[in-house]
């Protein structure tokens, strides 16, 4: 059954999926599996391997749901055959809880009420719409708490409308029409109308859209300023056509009982079936948004983590300020703290030549080779004040983004790495830290913090949460990392290892020293054969006696690479980075029944450059030296700027300015623009061109200059 559910929504071959989730079960990673076992699952990608765990872990959702349900109705004794194969046989959550839905324990209900009055008898003589007289037989149910023939035919059509309500084929015919034609609009509530929060929804507060067209980023803006308590929402259909369909279900007469069934008809409708399957469908609609602005931000955040690393250069950074002054911190190459302190070249204190002076003298004293200033306040001044001193090495300067310093700066991973200092230190050593390399120091930092995505904080945090764990181990896999200098957070991204294991390396790597082969990781407690299989080829060893341990060949094919060696009459090291003798090599006499061409292909792509990042270095970048607020721009100047920012309707741009301009998507192409990744990506150095500035609501329109 699991099989088929995945094959049926993932389109991907049985046989590939029944591979898959044999290895999944065995407990080996996706990393692990995309990279390493190629001919088991039939070389499926990281993405598609995602994507078969997504929909195994939706059928066991779906599988315990079924269970929970049967055992209610069990208990309930109501489980007949027909119901129990219903419910096994059931794909889909919505329908199951369909199913359940007339035995499910409800609050008291109206139809609750008129069934202690024995009102159901007289509600079944109405559905069956063969009586004619239908008050003198509800006549006869006038007794007890009932007062008069319209109370009983009320409570009939209570009991009636709550049948209409629980019937499938009617929900399903509501929710298509819903699915089709629901109209969201919104109106403004008035005492909140001029509220200054409320104006950067102000687009919103008479709005009306097709639901089923309306993009990701609009629904949860409206969403957003709803929940904020400036709109109103309503969803609506046509309820004339909505109705007219159910008549045409249920009646068959055109007798009285056709007449108490179509008022029965109209209370289910506005009282049970519309407000509940509305909402459903806005839920649906939300779980959509929820997705795109999802796999909008796990874009981003990929790009950002594989964004272009300085490398082992020794950095000095500076986080910027004006009256609190500028914190400076001197990095070795490794990124270890060496020296900090705090110099006040702007307002108030306008030190700029004791600055100067003290810059020069740290940039020689540390042999300086990069400077990276966060592009927080005073950050232009800075970078201004930096490019006047001439010193003595080159030293490249880099604008960095401070975007989620903070919060590292104040977490328990800053504390324990720098237990005697305070958050300012703490904030500038991750600015330059990012310079070194953005991917080690960003896995530091709760994804959410970074601020690359679109109404990141309004999505199902649960979903994010796990979509953004796959990225990041996606990315620290995808580049592997250096076992003796990794952080405690970058370990714990590696395939296999996770948190607790993590600390065990670091706390043995302490206690032991660098490990000097991958053999020695075997030698961390609780890191076990598996373990080890997951993670080896993650992790890398520079310097290590056996080269291939600085490479992405995984140890269990090491013997394979020495047998190459050995037939083409050269050692080891001698056949590492050989072009020319790799290509001669005939892989098809080292395919054996565990190792098939693809991992060999793989083992010859490594050789010819072991260990190379997959990440562009660095780059240096400046802005326009005579922009500097808004309101030095102006319409039709090309300026020169850096993505920091992708969504689904465009992107932002830093232009060196405190606000971003926006490129939105009809202004990246002159033809149509499917998807905006397409075009630009993050930390992209790109040329612009300004449309309009409104200063006011300090809004920049920006086109992509080709």
């Amino acid at each position: 059954m699991m099989i088929k559910y995945i094959v049926k929504h993932t389109q991907l071959a049985e046989k590939k999926v029944k591979s898959t989730i044999q290895l999944l079960n065995d407990d080996c990673t996706i990393p692990f599996i995309s990279r390493y076992r190629k001919e088991v699952t039939g070389n499926l990608d990281e993405i598609q391997i995602a994507d078969i765990v997504k929909y195994k872990e939706l059928f066991e959702a779906l599988e315990k749901r079924k269970i929970a349900i049967l055992k209610a109705l069990e208990d309930q004794g109501v489980l007949t055959e027909a119901l129990k194969q219903k419910i096994e046989n059931t794909q889909d959550l919505t329908t199951l809880e369909d199913l359940y839905l007339p035995f499910k324990k409800k609050r008291k209900t109206k139809a609750e009420t008129a069934r202690k009055n024995g009102l159901e008898p007289l509600a079944k003589i109405i559905m069956s719409q063969k009586a004619n007289d239908v008050e003198s037989i509800a006549y006869k149910y006038v007794k007890g708490d009932l007062s008069s023939v319209e109370e009983a035919l009320e409570g009939a059509r209570h009991i009636i409308a709550e049948w209409l309500n629980e019937r499938t084929d009617i929900r399903n015919n509501l929710r298509h029409q819903l699915e089709r034609y629901a109209q969201i609009s919104t109106k403004v509530i008035k005492t909140k109308k001029d509220d200054e929060k409320a104006q950067k929804f102000r687009d919103y507060f008479d709005w009306s859209e097709s639901l089923n067209r309306i993009p990701s980023h609009r629904l949860l803006a409206i969403l957003r300023a709803e929940s904020e308590g400036f709109i109103r929402i309503k969803i609506e259909i046509d309820d004339i056509r909505a109705l007219e369909h159910i008549d045409n279900r249920i009646i068959r007469s055109k007798n009285a009982c056709a007449d108490q069934i179509e008022l029965a008809i109209s209370d289910a409708y506005k009282r049970l079936l519309f407000p509940s399957l509305s909402k459903e469908t806005l839920n649906n609609a939300k779980e959509k948004a929820d997705d795109a602005a999802i796999t909008v931000f796990a874009k981003n955040l990929k790009q950002l983590l594989l964004g272009s690393p300085l490398g082992e250069k020794r950095v000095l950074a500076i986080d910027p300020g004006f009256r609190s002054g500028c914190k400076i911190v001197c990095l070795d190459a490794q990124g270890a703290l060496k020296h900090n302190e705090t110099i006040y070249p702007h307002a108030p204190k306008n030190d700029s030549i004791g600055a100067i002076k003290k810059i020069s003298s740290l940039a020689e004293a540390y042999k300086i080779e990069a400077i990276a200033i966060g592009n927080g306040t005073a950050s232009r001044e800075t970078e201004a004040l930096i490019r006047k001193i001439q010193f003595k090495n080159e030293t490249q300067v880099f604008v960095v983004s401070e975007a989620g310093a903070s919060i590292y700066s104040a977490s328990t991973i800053a504390r324990e790495e720098f237990p005697d200092y305070d958050v300012t230190v703490r904030g500038s050593v991750s600015i330059g830290r990012r310079l070194q390399d953005p991917l080690a120091e960003l896995v530091k930092i709760d994804a959410k913090s970074i601020g690359v995505g679109q109404y990141q904080h309004d999505v199902d945090q649960t979903k994010l949460q796990k979509q953004l764990d796959i990225v990041v181990e996606y990315c620290v896999n995808a580049v592997g990392v250096n076992i003796n200098s990794a952080s405690k957070s970058l370990l714990s991204y590696v395939s296999g290892i996770g948190p607790k294991l993590a600390e065990n390396i670091f706390e043995y790597r302490t206690e032991h020293g660098v490990f000097k082969s991958r053999k020695d990781i075997l030698k961390v407690p609780r890191l076990g054969d598996k373990a080890f299989e997951q993670s080896a080829a993650f992790l890398r060893i520079k310097g290590a006696k056996n080269p291939l341990d600085d490479s992405a060949v995984h140890p269990e094919c090491y013997a394979i690479v020495k047998q190459m060696a050995k037939d083409e009459g050269v050692s080891l090291q001698d056949l590492i980075g050989n072009k020319t003798t790799l290509k001669k090599i005939d892989l098809k006499k080292y395919v054996s029944e565990s190792v098939g061409l693809l991992t060999l292909q793989d083992i010859i792509t490594e050789l010819e450059k072991p260990g190379l990042d997959i990440r562009e270095t660095a780059k240096v970048f400046t802005f326009n030296q005579n922009i500097k607020t808004i309101t030095d721009l102006h319409e039709g100047q090309l300026l020169p700027g850096i993505v920091n920012n992708i969504t689904n309707f465009g992107c932002f741009v830093d232009v060196g300015i405190k606000e971003s301009g926006l490129i939105h998507v009809s202004n990246l192409s002159d033809s149509f623009v499917k998807d905006v990744n397409e075009h630009v990506h993050l930390h992209q150095q790109i040329i612009v061109k300004v449309l309009e500035v409104d200063v006011a609501r300090k809004r920049i329109q920006l086109k992509l200059h080709k």
